[in-house]
C-alpha cells in the first residue's frame, strides 16, 4: 500500500512538474499558432478596420497568423463574455469599446465581472466632434447654446444608441453649458446625419469620418471636438475644453483585453508589441485616414484609463436616470 501510495504520488509530481514546465514552454513559445482578436462591432467600422490594421502587424511581427472575429450585439456586451470566459492562454484577445466602461451603469448586472478580464494595452481614440447643419446659421458654441435657451424644449442632438458615447458627451455638454435637450437615438449616424441634413435636429457629437463629405461639402459645420486638446483629425476645429467646458472630454476609444488569468509574461509581450505598431508611421497615417488617433499606453494606464470612464459615466448615467435599452 505505501509502495503504491508512493508511486502514484512521484507520478503526481512527476506530471506537475512537466505540466509546469509546459506551461512555461508554452508562454515562452508564443504565439505558437492562430490568434483571435474580437472586435464586439459588425465588419466595416472603425473598430473592425483599426483592429485588422493593428493585426496585419502583429502577424508579421510574430510570424503568425492573427485572425479579426466579428462578434457584434448587446452594445458589445457578447464579445466582452465571451472572451471573459475563453481560456486564459493568450490565443484570444478582446479589442474592447467605450460602451466596455459603462455597461454595468447602463445595464444593471451582467453575464461577466470586471475581474473577469484584464488589460493588456490601449491603442486607439477616436474624437467626438461638435457638429450643425451649416444652413443653420450657428457658426460657433456661443450661437448654439443661445440656440437652445431661446428654444421651449432646448436643442435636439442626434445619437447613435442610447447610452452610446456621442449620447453620453452630449448629456455632459447640455449639463455644462446649462441647455435643457433631448436626445434623438437613430441606428448609426447615416440615419442621424439624414436627419441633421433635413433639419429636424439641432446638432450632432460624431466621428469625423463618416461626416467628413458632409463638411467638405459644405452642408456640416465643425463647431468643435470633444478632445483634452485639439485633434491632428480635423486641426481646425477647437476643443470644448478650451471654449470653457473643461469637463466635456469624451472619444470613442479602443484597447486589448484578455481573460484575467493570462499569463504576464504574454500580457507584457503583447502589450509591447501593441505599443510598437502603434508607434509606426504608416500605422499612424492609416488610422488617421480612418478618423482615428493611435493612442498607446500600457496595461497599467489602460487599466486606469478604464476605472476613470466608468466612474466619470457611471456617475452620469445614474444622475440623468438613463437606461440602456
Amino acid at each position: 500500500m505505501n509502495i503504491t501510495r508512493r508511486t502514484m504520488l512521484g507520478t503526481v509530481a512527476a506530471g506537475f512538474v512537466a505540466s509546469s514546465g509546459y506551461e512555461a514552454f508554452a508562454q515562452g513559445d508564443w504565439p505558437s499558432r492562430l490568434v483571435r482578436l474580437i472586435s464586439p462591432y459588425g465588419a466595416g467600422g472603425s473598430n473592425d478596420i483599426s483592429l485588422r490594421i493593428l493585426a496585419e502587424q502583429f502577424g508579421r511581427s510574430f510570424n503568425q497568423q492573427f485572425i479579426v472575429e466579428n462578434r457584434p450585439g448587446a452594445g458589445t456586451r457578447i464579445a466582452n463574455e465571451m472572451v471573459a470566459r475563453a481560456m486564459p492562454d493568450g490565443y484570444t484577445f478582446l479589442y474592447a469599446a467605450a460602451p466596455y466602461a459603462t455597461a454595468e451603469a447602463l445595464f444593471g448586472k451582467l453575464k461577466y465581472e470586471r475581474k473577469d478580464l484584464q488589460p493588456v494595452a490601449m491603442a486607439v481614440m477616436a474624437p467626438l466632434f461638435l457638429i450643425v447643419n451649416a444652413k443653420a446659421g450657428i457658426t460657433n458654441l456661443q450661437e448654439l447654446i443661445a440656440r437652445g435657451k431661446s428654444q421651449a424644449d432646448g436643442l435636439t442632438f442626434a445619437s447613435p444608441g442610447a447610452g452610446s458615447q456621442p449620447h453620453l458627451a452630449a448629456e455632459l455638454w447640455l449639463r455644462d453649458a446649462g441647455v435643457k435637450g433631448l436626445n434623438v437615438q437613430y441606428r448609426g449616424d447615416a440615419m442621424a446625419y439624414t436627419e441633421l441634413l433635413a433639419g429636424r435636429v439641432d446638432a450632432t457629437l460624431t466621428a469625423i469620418s463618416t461626416a467628413l463629405p458632409h463638411i467638405q461639402s459644405g452642408d456640416f459645420r465643425v463647431l468643435g471636438v470633444a478632445s483634452a486638446e485639439r485633434s491632428a483629425i480635423y486641426p481646425d476645429a477647437p476643443s470644448l475644453r478650451e471654449q470653457g467646458f473643461p469637463n466635456v472630454i469624451a472619444s470613442g476609444w479602443f484597447g486589448f483585453m484578455v481573460p484575467a488569468a493570462t499569463p504576464q509574461l504574454i500580457i507584457g509581450r503583447m502589450q509591447n508589441e501593441i505599443i510598437r505598431a502603434l508607434a509606426d508611421p504608416e500605422v499612424k497615417q492609416k488610422l488617421l485616414a480612418q478618423g482615428l488617433e493611435a493612442h498607446p499606453g500600457t496595461a497599467a494606464d489602460f487599466g486606469k484609463f478604464i476605472d476613470d470612464e466608468t466612474r466619470k459615466w457611471g456617475d452620469l448615467i445614474r444622475a440623468t436616470g438613463l437606461k440602456g435599452e
